[in-house]
């Protein structure tokens, strides 16, 4: 049961890009190559049916090769209706023509999805210097019972008409998650997870499209702003002031001057004034003392 689970599960979330392997597309296929066998020669429509789906296979494998369900089952309804319209029109020009054209459709249809599909992997922005964490767990991965690795590595190109061999392997780990330290430029580029199987089979895979930039400056400080000097005539207008300053402090010092120097003469004529009636006084106290003694 835990098996059946684990197949459910990886079935919904991920598919392979295989439109041939689908069941109901070989069936059709089949029917279809069946019928016209009677008009053209078996060898020529399997050499024909042949070629196309040898043309799947390198359309899906240079896109990465696994999309998910819901991308598949887009694929799939796309490239049925397609195959309806085709039968249910006249035929024009030869049976192997046709043949060709709708089994080209199919291909264009598988890359067109293919392509949605890879624009959308995960675009991560970091600046130089910063570090970034990749991590493709999903919770479905504990439920494997085969014994896996995460296979992480790295291609300078975007996503897009990527080949398996323009991918460089980083490391291989039971970790789920790595960690990209000191990015620089040279980093950028789509870095892919895959979890697979010690047997080689690939059980789930994603890809992350880093841009890395440069790192703003943040110790630039700016200018202090200087005030412009003062005009020359507003320079001159204070002249006239300085001019009258001087004057004024030589008024006030001589003024100063002055009074202190008649402040000192009045002082001083007070103490003679009081010296010499302190003298009459005394001479006065004598001449009595001196009466006194004679009578």
């Amino acid at each position: 049961m835990l098996l059946m689970l684990v197949s459910l599960v990886c079935c919904v979330l991920a598919a392979k890009a295989c439109l041939q392997c689908d069941r109901r597309i070989r069936l059709r296929d089949d029917s279809y190559f069946l019928k016209a066998s009677a008009i053209v020669s078996q060898i020529e429509m399997k050499r024909i049916r042949t070629h196309a789906y040898r043309t799947y296979r390198v359309t899906s494998r240079e896109r990465m090769g696994i999309i998910d369900a819901t991308t598949f089952y887009r694929v799939r309804k796309e490239y049925q209706s397609e195959f309806d319209h085709f039968l249910s029109q006249p035929l024009v020009g030869t049976l192997q023509m046709e043949t060709i054209q709708i089994m080209e459709i199919g291909r264009q249809i598988l890359e067109k999805h293919l392509d949605r599909f890879i624009s959308q992997a995960s675009s991560m922005l970091a600046f130089e210097g910063d570090q970034v964490v990749l991590n493709c767990f999903q919770p479905w991965h504990r439920l494997l019972l085969e014994k896996t690795e995460y296979h992480y590595s790295w291609s300078p190109y975007l996503p897009g008409y990527l080949n398996e061999s323009d991918f460089t392997v980083l490391v291989v780990t039971d970790v789920s998650s790595v960690i990209l330290n000191q990015l620089q430029a040279k980093d950028m580029g789509t870095y892919r997870c895959s979890l697979q199987g010690r047997s080689g089979i690939v059980f789930y895979r994603v890809s992350y499209r880093l841009t890395v930039v440069p790192k703003p400056d943040t110790t630039h400080q700016p200018a202090l702003p200087t005030l412009p000097s003062l005009p020359l005539v507003e320079s001159q207008s204070f002249q006239p002031v300085k001019d009258l300053l001087v004057p004024v402090i030589v008024m006030v010092t001589a003024l100063s001057l002055a009074a202190c120097v008649g402040l000192a003469v009045v002082l001083r004529m007070m103490m003679s004034q009081r010296r010499a009636a302190e003298e009459k006084r005394r001479k006065r106290m004598e001449g009595k003392n001196t009466q006194n003694v004679s009578s």
